[in-house]
């Protein structure tokens, strides 16, 4: 496990605990612990982590000394360490070596930065997948999953999805059944249901293009009104072609897609702020039937929407 100054804590920890949880059914079982788990750093004997945690280390291990799987957390301190070329040279060499490497939440900046990311997927938390994207073109980054394997890289979403990422590794390592077991103990789901999306502003439309922002406010007012296209152009003041070319330009959506993510963040709002019911909110937010609306929510989130308010109420 990697460590940085202003490492995130839980990215270090979660993961961490995930393999001593492992160590300690397998050892109470009368078996060899599985994992001998080391946190390293280019600088020692200890950093300090995210909310002035501080962390014993070790030096940073020979490029060339055998090494089973490489994990590198996020932070705040992550675009520093990423612009440490040693440090960068290291994890690209290190991750050569490893049979797996993978990354917790922003730690995917760094592994980009040495360039074994390149034509691969991977995640990172939601609120810096666009960014990602935009500073490592050859990444193919995904907003959505808990975690992504390809190949032999693993990366994985914001902050908590460490854990679901490092109980993915003991279910390959050791089986199903022991991975159960850490999840039960842990008291977290062996694999969450949906992605991380459920848990993020699933729309930034408001963030795209200025010349819409008014457009979205007042869709965003008016969900149970009629927003076919002839609408939504006269609204935005433009042709029907021309508003369809420019707002697909603009935000990389069709506008009819634009106003599903509009409609189901209405009714995420609804769901975990109020007691309406939901044929109410359905017909509230314009879907028009609560199988529309589940169908929406399935497509976009992975979820239905009496899980989603069973979670987030």
């Amino acid at each position: 496990m990697l460590a940085y100054p202003a490492v995130q804590l839980l990215d270090v920890t979660g993961p961490l605990q995930v393999f001593a949880s492992a160590n300690a059914l397998t050892s109470k079982a009368g078996h060899a612990e599985p994992y001998t788990v080391r946190i390293v750093a280019k600088d020692g004997p200890s950093v300090e982590a995210s909310a002035g945690v501080g962390l014993a280390v070790h030096p940073l291990p020979s490029v060339d000394a055998a090494v089973d799987t490489l994990v590198v957390p996020g932070g705040d301190g992550v675009n520093a360490a990423a612009d440490d070329a040693v440090l960068v040279d290291w994890v690209r060499k290190r991750a050569g070596r490893a049979r797996r490497t993978a990354s917790v939440c922003t730690g995917a900046f760094l592994l980009a930065a040495s360039g074994v990311l390149d034509g691969r997927r991977a995640v990172t938390h939601w609120g810096f997948c666009a960014e990602l994207a935009r500073r490592f073109p050859a990444v193919r980054v995904e907003s959505d999953p808990i975690f992504v394997r390809d190949g032999s890289f693993w990366t994985s979403a914001g902050v908590t999805s460490g854990i679901d990422l490092a109980l993915a590794l003991v279910e390959e390592d050791l089986g199903r059944a022991t991975a159960l077991a850490v999840a039960r103990y842990l008291v977290v789901f062996l694999k969450r249901p949906g992605g991380q999306a459920q848990f993020s502003e699933i729309l930034s439309l408001q963030a795209t293009d200025d010349r819409f922002s008014a457009l979205h406010d007042w869709i965003s007012d008016h969900l149970a009104a009629d927003l076919s296209l002839p609408t939504l152009a006269k609204q935005a003041g433009m042709s029907e072609r021309s508003f369809s070319r420019h707002y697909a330009e603009s935000t990389g959506l069709t506008p009819a897609r634009a106003i599903e993510r509009l409609r189901v963040e209405g009714a995420r709002h609804l769901l975990s702020e109020t007691r309406l019911p939901i044929k109410r909110i359905s017909q509230r937010c314009g879907f028009g039937s609560e199988e529309t609306m589940r169908r929406s929510f399935v497509r976009l989130l992975a979820t239905t929407a009496q899980d989603y308010r069973a979670r987030f109420t």
